[in-house]
Protein backbone atom coordinates (compact mmCIF):
# COMPACT_ATOMS: atom_id res chain seq x y z
CA UNK A 1 0.00 0.00 0.00
CA UNK A 2 1.37 3.43 -0.90
CA UNK A 3 1.42 6.38 1.45
CA UNK A 4 -1.37 8.09 -0.52
CA UNK A 5 -3.74 5.08 -0.52
CA UNK A 6 -6.68 5.13 1.87
CA UNK A 7 -6.93 2.25 4.37
CA UNK A 8 -9.40 -0.49 3.53
CA UNK A 9 -12.69 -0.85 5.42
CA UNK A 10 -11.54 -3.86 7.47
CA UNK A 11 -8.13 -2.54 8.51
CA UNK A 12 -7.30 -2.03 12.16
CA UNK A 13 -6.66 1.51 13.44
CA UNK A 14 -3.06 2.47 14.04
CA UNK A 15 -1.89 4.37 17.09
CA UNK A 16 -0.96 8.02 16.71
CA UNK A 17 2.79 8.11 17.30
CA UNK A 18 3.17 11.83 16.61
CA UNK A 19 4.02 14.40 19.23
CA UNK A 20 0.55 15.28 20.59
CA UNK A 21 -0.68 17.09 23.66
CA UNK A 22 -3.56 14.61 24.24
CA UNK A 23 -2.02 11.59 25.94
CA UNK A 24 -5.02 9.30 25.19
CA UNK A 25 -4.65 9.58 21.41
CA UNK A 26 -1.77 7.08 21.27
CA UNK A 27 -3.91 4.23 22.66
CA UNK A 28 -4.89 1.54 20.16
CA UNK A 29 -8.58 0.56 20.37
CA UNK A 30 -9.34 -2.94 19.11
CA UNK A 31 -12.23 -5.39 19.14
CA UNK A 32 -10.31 -7.54 21.62
CA UNK A 33 -10.07 -4.55 23.96
CA UNK A 34 -13.79 -3.91 23.74
CA UNK A 35 -14.48 -7.63 24.28
CA UNK A 36 -12.29 -7.58 27.40
CA UNK A 37 -14.20 -4.58 28.79
CA UNK A 38 -17.47 -6.38 28.04
CA UNK A 39 -16.29 -9.49 29.89
CA UNK A 40 -15.27 -7.46 32.93
CA UNK A 41 -18.68 -5.74 33.00
CA UNK A 42 -20.43 -9.12 32.62
CA UNK A 43 -18.38 -10.55 35.50
CA UNK A 44 -19.29 -7.61 37.74
CA UNK A 45 -22.97 -7.97 36.85
CA UNK A 46 -22.73 -11.69 37.60
CA UNK A 47 -21.35 -10.93 41.05
CA UNK A 48 -24.20 -8.48 41.71
CA UNK A 49 -26.77 -11.08 40.60
CA UNK A 50 -25.17 -13.72 42.84
CA UNK A 51 -25.32 -11.35 45.81
CA UNK A 52 -28.99 -10.61 45.03
CA UNK A 53 -29.85 -14.31 44.94
CA UNK A 54 -27.96 -15.05 48.17
CA UNK A 55 -29.77 -12.21 49.95
CA UNK A 56 -33.21 -13.42 48.78
CA UNK A 57 -33.32 -17.08 49.79
CA UNK A 58 -36.87 -17.10 51.18
CA UNK A 59 -38.93 -19.78 49.46
CA UNK A 60 -41.88 -18.88 47.24
CA UNK A 61 -44.51 -21.35 46.06
CA UNK A 62 -44.85 -21.32 42.24
CA UNK A 63 -47.66 -22.90 40.22
CA UNK A 64 -47.50 -22.99 36.43
CA UNK A 65 -50.17 -24.98 34.63
CA UNK A 66 -49.97 -28.42 36.29
CA UNK A 67 -46.53 -27.94 37.90
CA UNK A 68 -45.97 -26.88 41.51
CA UNK A 69 -42.62 -26.14 43.06
CA UNK A 70 -40.84 -23.96 45.63
CA UNK A 71 -38.05 -21.62 44.59
CA UNK A 72 -36.00 -18.97 46.36
CA UNK A 73 -37.31 -15.49 45.52
CA UNK A 74 -33.96 -14.43 44.05
CA UNK A 75 -33.94 -17.37 41.65
CA UNK A 76 -37.58 -16.74 40.75
CA UNK A 77 -36.86 -13.10 39.87
CA UNK A 78 -33.80 -14.14 37.83
CA UNK A 79 -35.84 -16.71 35.89
CA UNK A 80 -38.52 -14.09 35.25
CA UNK A 81 -35.91 -11.70 33.86
CA UNK A 82 -34.54 -14.44 31.57
CA UNK A 83 -38.05 -15.31 30.36
CA UNK A 84 -38.77 -11.64 29.63
CA UNK A 85 -35.47 -11.21 27.77
CA UNK A 86 -36.13 -14.35 25.72
CA UNK A 87 -39.65 -13.18 24.82
CA UNK A 88 -38.30 -9.75 23.85
CA UNK A 89 -35.57 -11.33 21.70
CA UNK A 90 -38.11 -13.55 19.93
CA UNK A 91 -40.47 -10.65 19.19
CA UNK A 92 -37.56 -8.45 18.06
CA UNK A 93 -36.13 -11.23 15.87
CA UNK A 94 -39.50 -11.77 14.23
CA UNK A 95 -39.79 -8.03 13.53
CA UNK A 96 -36.29 -7.97 12.02
CA UNK A 97 -37.26 -10.84 9.70
CA UNK A 98 -40.39 -8.92 8.65
CA UNK A 99 -38.33 -5.83 7.85
CA UNK A 100 -35.76 -7.84 5.87
CA UNK A 101 -38.50 -9.46 3.79
CA UNK A 102 -40.09 -6.06 3.13
CA UNK A 103 -36.72 -4.61 2.13
CA UNK A 104 -36.01 -7.45 -0.30
CA UNK A 105 -39.51 -7.19 -1.78
CA UNK A 106 -39.38 -3.41 -2.30
CA UNK A 107 -35.63 -2.96 -2.72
Amino acid sequence: MTADAAPTAGSEPTPNTGNTKNKGQGVLKTRAGYAWVGLVIAALLGIVVLIFILQNLEQAHVTLFAWDWNLPIGVLVLLSVFAGALFTALVGGYRILQLRRATKKHG
